[in-house]
């Protein structure tokens, strides 16, 4: 059980997001007007799109009105009510300049700092007053998440621009312990681990990790304090890949990743690390 209070968890969350977003903002600062058309690894979306998301998101939790659109029907890669909201905000910013669209995303954010700074959230289970879409989510959630996002698209951008870097980032690390419960699940119910069966995954670097996995009597998955010494299955993947996979980027195919052990579940653990929330 995680013993930190939660006042110090949430301000935790709160800086690693201020960082990831100061990242993104100088990252999009950097792009040659061309470079804004480029696609990405997300399904109908540019990077414009990123940028706009981004920015329509951190406007949106700041408080400020946002222009009410249609989402066309048949767009393939709009799949829910929450890929819906998300496209709400691209729709409007296509036209707009991108310096704007850099600046609605960094005048927001700044908005939104100073209200956190003013009133700090103290406990993880309250809800905050304003979420994505609405979305029934806590503190918790909602300070967790924006961290991964922000970082996750950050990543977009730069593959999609041919800008690697950044993969040492306090919020990748967090997007990696973000990520890992998910981990679990895997094992246990879409590989089909057995009780007692182990899965070790190395997360190679930049970022790095090694990460414990077992099934336990009940079926369910745990993750363990130490990675085991002998595990069933051992996967290995660079953290881009990681993120790749585990953010359902690219396939494997288009990934590094590999495995060793149980020639059953190291596949089926492979195919399907995507996990993103």
């Amino acid at each position: 059980m995680n013993s930190t209070p939660d006042s110090v968890r949430l301000a935790g969350y709160v800086s690693v997001w201020q960082r990831s977003v100061d990242d993104v903002i100088a990252l999009l600062r950097e792009l040659e007007p061309h470079e804004w058309d480029r696609p990405t690894d997300l399904a109908g979306w540019d990077v414009r799109a990123v940028a706009s998301h981004l920015a329509h998101l951190e406007s949106s939790l700041a408080g400020n009105p946002q222009e009410r659109v249609q989402v066309p029907e048949g767009l393939a890669h709009v799949t829910g009510q929450m890929s819906a909201f998300t496209e709400m905000g691209v729709i409007p910013r296509r036209t707009w300049p991108t310096e704007q669209i850099v600046q609605e995303l960094a005048d927001s954010v700044a908005v939104r700092a100073e209200q956190l700074a003013a009133d700090p959230p103290t406990d993880g289970s309250a809800r905050p007053p304003k979420t994505p879409g609405g979305i029934d989510w806590d503190w918790e959630t909602l300070l967790s998440n924006r961290p991964l996002d922000v970082a996750m698209h950050e990543q977009d951008i730069r593959r999609a621009t041919d800008r690697p870097g950044n993969l040492d980032s306090p919020a990748i690390a967090h997007c990696i312990r973000r990520l890992t419960p998910g981990l679990a699940f895997v094992w246990a119910k879409l590989a089909g681990a057995a009780p007692g069966q182990t899965l070790r995954v190395v997360v190679q670097g930049p970022t790095e990790a090694d990460l414990g996995f077992t099934v336990g009597d009940n079926g369910r998955a745990v993750a363990l304090a130490e990675p085991p010494t002998d595990p069933t299955v051992t996967v290995r993947l660079s953290t881009e890949d990681f993120l790749l996979l585990t953010g359902g980027r690219r396939p494997l195919e288009q990934t590094t990743a590999t495995y060793d052990g149980d020639s059953t579940l190291g596949p089926a653990v492979l195919a399907n690390l995507n996990v993103t929330p």
